[in-house]
């Protein structure tokens, strides 16, 4: 089915029942759309075309099989949103469409399925078809991002934008002079633009130098030849650069030989024709490419490529070789020589720790990277020096958190779930595993590497803080200690005390034992008398307190304690 929703809907309607019911030819349909300006309404611009369909199409030449032999005349033929003309009218060729494209500016896009891509992945026709006899013309496209095009490739860019500038270089070449001789005119333009570039060629076809030749010049092997120019124009049936061989010895075995530079090599290297033992190498299309050499074995265009340049835009090739300009070398002049790109901030070549090889740092210490061999991802002080962008990328967190977007943009940032996901190290880069507290006295873990020119770092998603002091246990540790302190107190006193008493009792023992004790009840002491003034008094004190030894006096007692008073007055 194929749907052209740009025409009005009648149109539209009529021509998917059309197509579907009697299969109309695409060809036929793209016609009516260049004839339907005035209903499309477009403007005097570039037009872009959508052509989809999931079918093949007819052309010129297809009319025959239902007896239409007449050539489609280009016309719409469109009456009451009907074609009346496919009875009488053979279908359209491709290059009548390729016209029409071309005069009414539009670019197609053929949105087409599978199945039928390659019925309608057709080149462009060359505008070579339209030029002058015996004219070439190459192209040589100067494309964005200093890409540059030559051959067919030439002829485009692509991937151009809005304000973009792109330019091209075309070369005409006259193969000789046209049989007319009078100025030809060639058009240029851009596909799907209104301008154009006219170019008039004049044909020089008689220089100076030919008007003064001689005939049968002794330049031209015995006078085989008109010398003119400073090269021999041979007579008819001689060839050679100096008309030295005729015709139809150029083709023997011997004189093939003088063309052939080791034996079971191709005559003139297949790059050109051996005449009269004499290589005569072929011209290319591009005037600037050509083959050179005694055998045709060199060329100026089989070089080495860098970014798409021959050479690498750096030298020019000579026999398949590249010849360097001045500070720069390698197969593609691709290697410069300069060893300002490798200077570090130390004003040391690759910081002292590698070579500079193109223009470009080759670390030689396994732990230093980067453009200038001065990033050291395992060195000293480097979890320190980004602790405060992976906190504040990671948490939301720490000194850097207002500034993150700023300041900390410099590496890509890859969470993993816990440390075990956390990359080792290996040979392939240095990496850092990395452990900081923040300001809660919470710990974090993460890696840093750089991996060529990238940085990477690896963090653990969780933050591990320490868990809050429990109550219970220290409140029962306390209570527990206060006791178990005031039974050990208690202890030690008592075992003081014991110590005491013992000591204690072993004197009194050794104290006793020393003592003299008399063996029987002591006797009464005489009554004393005091006297004071008119009284008499009469004490007699007998106090008498005795500590026996019961084993040895059991029939001692503490006998009396008597007070006696006697006075006057009793």
């Amino acid at each position: 089915m194929t749907l052209i929703p740009f025409l009005d809907l009648d149109t539209v309607i009529y021509l998917l029942i059309f197509i579907l019911g009697w299969s109309i030819p695409l060809s036929n349909v793209l016609l009516i759309i260049f004839y339907q300006n005035q209903h499309i309404g477009w403007r005097n611009v570039t037009r872009l075309l959508v052509f989809s369909t999931d079918a093949g199409f007819h052309f010129a030449g297809d009319g025959k099989l239902g007896g239409i032999v007449l050539p489609n005349d280009g016309r719409c033929h469109l009456e009451n949103n009907m074609y009346t003309m496919s009875h009488y009218y053979d279908y359209p060729s491709i290059a009548h469409l390729v016209q029409k494209l071309s005069e009414n500016n539009i670019q197609t896009i053929f949105a087409v399925t599978e199945e039928f891509q390659p019925v309608y992945k057709v080149a462009m026709l060359s505008i070579s078809s339209k030029l002058p006899e015996g004219v070439t013309i190459t192209y040589q496209s100067h494309c964005k991002n200093g890409v540059v095009n030559e051959g067919e490739s030439g002829r485009k860019c692509s991937n151009i934008s809005i304000g973009d500038e792109v330019s091209f270089n075309i070369n005409i070449t006259a193969q000789g002079c046209p049989k007319q001789g009078k100025p030809e005119s060639i058009k240029i333009k851009p596909l799907g633009f209104t301008e154009e570039v006219e170019i008039l060629l004049n044909f020089i076809c008689e220089c100076d130098c030919h008007k003064q030749g001689i005939k049968n010049s002794d330049m031209c092997h015995n006078g085989n030849g008109t010398f003119e120019c400073g090269a021999c124009r041979c007579n008819k049936g001689r060839v050679g650069r100096q008309c030295e061989c005729r015709k139809d010895e150029v083709s023997t075995e011997d004189l093939d030989k003088n063309c052939r530079k080791d034996n079971g090599t191709d005559i003139c290297s297949n790059n050109g024709e051996c005449v009269c033992g004499t290589c005569e190498c072929k011209k290319r299309d591009n005037p600037e490419e050509r083959y050179s050499g005694k055998f045709c074995e060199c060329d100026n265009f089989n070089c080495d490529r860098s970014n798409n340049k021959l050479c690498g835009g750096h030298g020019r090739c000579e026999c398949r070789v590249c010849i360097c300009d001045a500070n720069y070398t390698g197969s593609a002049c691709d290697c410069s020589l300069d060893t300002s790109t490798c200077l570090a901030s130390n004003k040391q070549i690759c910081n002292g720790r590698g070579n500079c090889e193109c223009g470009t740092c080759r670390c030689t210490d396994p732990k230093f990277q980067g453009p200038t061999c001065e990033i050291c991802p395992t060195c000293p002080g480097v979890c320190t020096e980004h602790k405060e962008c992976v906190q504040c990328r990671a948490f939301g967190t720490g000194e850097k958190k207002d500034t993150c977007e700023r300041d900390c943009s410099y590496f890509n940032l890859i969470k993993v779930k816990d440390r075990d996901k956390l990359p080792q190290p290996v040979q392939a880069f240095p990496l850092m595993h990395c452990k900081e507290r923040d300001a809660n006295d919470c710990w974090f873990y993460y890696t840093y590497a750089v991996n060529n020119t990238e940085k990477e770092v690896h963090v653990v998603e969780t933050l591990e803080c320490p868990a809050g002091p429990d109550i219970i246990p220290i409140v029962a540790g306390v209570v527990t200690g206060i006791v178990l302190i005031g039974l050990a107190l208690l202890l030690i006193w008592k075992l003081l005390m014991i110590i005491h008493d013992r000591r204690e009792f072993a004197k009194f023992e050794k104290e006793k034992m020393n003592a003299k004790w008399d063996t029987v009840c002591p006797k009464k002491k005489k009554k004393k008398e005091f006297k004071t003034g008119s009284r008499n008094l009469l004490f007699e004190p007998v106090l008498e307190f005795l500590f026996l030894d019961f084993p040895k006096f059991q029939d001692c007692f503490i006998r009396s304690v008597v007070f006696r008073f006697t006075s006057a007055a009793f």
